[in-house]
């Protein structure tokens, strides 16, 4: 979701959804195609439908991006779903009124745009309003796992009312940071925004007559296997009475290696994450697995009574938990560091050539003859004519930032009593800087490091704070003011450069993402309270829903007010060799380039089944495989529908989610337990019954 996805987000991945929407038009002028269609005002561009529409589907993919938050936290690029979904919707719309004889304006790319730009802003909240990760990581279930700083200072229970305001303090505020830059960014400095530019390739082509047949049959595979996805899950749920029981439990290769998390679980929202996902990202999970899983935990296992105690339980991180933890978190910061650096520093470089090249240019103009600009295409014009009519003033942004800065300084600590007015503050003078330096890489590199913007905050208002005045808390609630800023405006930045593509207005573009933030603070924490108690092991290792980023950022938040003193015993020398190795791999990948690096596998996605084991790692090179050999027989076809049948399910189990949740709310019950024995567990269990 322009280049938020958790931690996981790629290049190669958006271009391996997009590619085939960028073929339809690259031999033609996309905006002589578009000539005869008149653009319409920035008001017209608002529809009630576009509004209702992203209403409907806001809910629906905020429960797809919930699942994967509180699963996995991989979320990938969800921009071709929300395209087609939209596209279908409003179309529909569209027909059926005009069959019923009212009459109605046709559906426009600018419309289109709309709907995409609110959906994504608002189920966007579901990754930067922290719900997998430091929001859940404050609660008591989450607090319970560690062995320190679990006082009442450093805990927060989830309530919808604080979760609510917030939000709604916090996300609006990164909308007004880079708000005035628009232009320097989007035409002076010509940036790509990989995730904004794909979005406009899919809208621009839904909207022309070869896009439009295709997008129809998109639009079919989608239904197909949304449908089937769906009820594959209804179908699961009968088998499934308790946790341990049902196809997710299902000992695929064999009863020891289910008990080592090796097995299929028979997720179709994973096998379709899989698809969309680059090859290197599923093997490096899978290796990450074996490597973990597979060969140091049993090894560590083995040093029971040595290493740690032999009568902890086996949740806590004084035990074997500890390693599986603080390793993975050792290399998703050795990964973030190193990615953090090089992208701000690119960053920094390229804005200090942009500028030295515009002065240069300044000087040579006043001295000698300046040297020809290149001529401006056709379509260079058009978007440059019509992205320059209607702006948002200046004082409008300058003003919205310093009033909601005002208005949250003095009200978030009433929300977080450890997190004092003047920490907020000074997250507040360094934000700008900091959303500017975050949406200039995104748009250089499609990556958003608005994580590693929120771990900085952690470490530094944590550390101030100390964990006698709530440090812990404290910190997560910094890292979630800094998340909410940097993300909302790298996000603002890339639908500008949609709506450049599309012609949409930027006051339009503002005015959605106002909208779908909007709704996002309200939908988000309803659909996490939903999980929330539906699911009384929310948060834990052996739930359905283990949200594992949530422990992470905790210890991450301990480690940064405490150090390293409740590390169990040689876990600080592993955690240090797998920091580095973390580090040593990403400048291999580098320096051996593109095409060889892609054969290198990722730490950030090697470091995640390290704490959840290897089951959704399976599901996703399942996808993976069908995809290849999909490719292997028609790999035109393959590009053009894979997204779409990815797309479908991921969806119909994604929704599938909203029923199950609400079975579960209610208190009703699987009829059935599918459960699997070993042979001598099963002549115990006959002959208990038959005695």
């Amino acid at each position: 979701m322009s280049g938020r996805s958790i931690e996981l987000m790629e290049d190669e991945s958006i271009e391996k959804i997009f590619e085939s929407k960028e073929e339809l038009m690259e031999d033609e002028s996309i905006e002589k195609i578009f000539e005869s269609k008149e653009v319409p005002r920035w008001q017209d561009q608002l529809t009630v439908r576009a509004l209702v529409v992203s209403f409907m589907l806001s809910i629906l993919f905020t429960f797809i991006v919930m699942k994967l938050n509180l699963t996995t936290g991989i979320v990938p690029s969800l921009g071709v779903s929300v395209g087609l979904l939209g596209f279908l919707f409003v179309n529909s719309w569209t027909k059926i009124l005009h069959k019923a004889g009212f009459l109605n304006h046709p559906f426009t790319r600018q419309e289109n745009t709309v709907v995409q730009t609110c959906v994504i802003a608002s189920a966007g909240i579901a990754f930067s309003g922290g719900f997998g990760s430091y929001l859940l990581a404050m609660s008591q279930v989450v607090a319970r796992q560690s062995t320190s700083a679990n006082n009442p200072e450093n805990i927060k229970n989830p309530s919808l009312s604080w979760m609510i305001g917030f939000l709604i303090l916090t996300s609006f505020v990164g909308l007004f940071c880079v708000l005035p830059l628009r232009k320097v960014m989007i035409m002076d400095f010509k940036l790509i925004f990989p995730s904004g530019t794909a979005t406009a390739h899919l809208i621009n082509s839904f909207h022309t007559p070869k896009g439009a047949k295709r997008a129809k049959k998109q639009v079919r595979f989608l239904g197909k296997f949304f449908s089937l996805s769906f009820l594959w899950g209804f179908f699961q749920w009968f088998f499934a009475a308790t946790e341990t029981c049902g196809f997710s439990n299902f000992p695929t290769f064999g009863l020891k290696a289910y008990q080592n998390k090796f097995y299929f679980d028979f997720s179709a929202t994973y096998v379709g994450v899989g698809m969309i996902c680059p090859y290197v990202i599923n093997v490096s999970m899978l290796l990450g697995a074996v490597l973990s899983w597979g060969i140091m935990w049993p090894l560590i296992e083995k040093k029971e009574g040595d290493w740690y105690s032999a009568h902890l339980s086996s949740s806590s991180l004084n035990g074997l938990q500890g390693y599986r933890v603080f390793i993975a978190i050792a290399m998703i910061l050795g990964d973030g560091l190193y990615n953090f650096i090089k992208i701000l520093s690119r960053t920094l470089f390229a804005l200090y050539h942009q500028l030295r090249n515009k002065n240069m240019s300044s000087i040579i103009g006043n001295t000698t003859a300046s040297p020809p600009t290149p001529a401006l295409s056709y379509d260079e014009q058009r978007r440059n004519h019509f992205f320059l009519q209607d702006p948002v003033p200046a004082w409008v942004a300058i003003a919205g930032y310093i009033a909601i800065a005002a208005i949250s300084s003095a009200t978030i600590p009433h929300i977080f009593y450890q997190l004092k007015w003047y920490h907020i503050v000074l997250l507040y003078i360094f934000a700008p800087a900091l959303a500017f330096c975050n949406a200039y890489g995104t748009g250089l590199t499609n990556w958003s490091m608005a994580a590693g913007y929120g771990k900085l905050a952690i470490f530094m208002i944590g550390a101030w704070a100390g964990v006698s005045h709530g440090g812990v808390l404290a910190g997560l609630a910094a890292c979630g003011v800094m998340m909410n800023i940097v993300s909302t405006a790298s996000d603002l930045t890339s639908d500008f450069k949609t709506g450049y593509l599309t012609l949409a207005s930027p006051r339009t573009m503002f005015v959605s993402q106002i909208i779908g933030t909007a709704m996002g603070c309200v939908i988000t924490p309803c659909v996490f309270w939903l999980f929330y108690k539906a699911f009384d092991d929310l948060g834990l290792s052996t739930s359905p829903y283990p949200a594992p980023y949530a422990l992470m950022y905790r210890n991450i938040a301990i480690l940064g007010v405490e150090g390293v003193s409740s590390l169990p015993k040689h876990c600080l020398t592993l955690c240090c060799v797998f920091f580095i190795a973390a580090l040593a791999i990403n400048v291999v990948r580098d320096a051996v380039g593109p095409k060889r690096g892609r054969f290198i596998p990722m730490p950030m996605a090697m470091a995640i089944p390290f704490y959840l084991g290897g089951y959704f790692a399976i599901d996703m090179c399942v996808g993976s495989l069908i995809l290849f050999i999909w490719e292997k027989i028609d790999k035109t076809k393959a590009d053009a529908f894979g997204p779409a049948v990815a797309s479908g399910l991921i969806c119909g189990d994604g929704i599938w989610a909203l029923p199950s949740s609400l079975l579960g709310f209610a208190g009703v019950k699987a009829p059935i337990c599918m459960k699997f024995l070993s042979k001598n567990d099963n002549a115990r269990v006959d002959a208990f019954l038959s005695s």
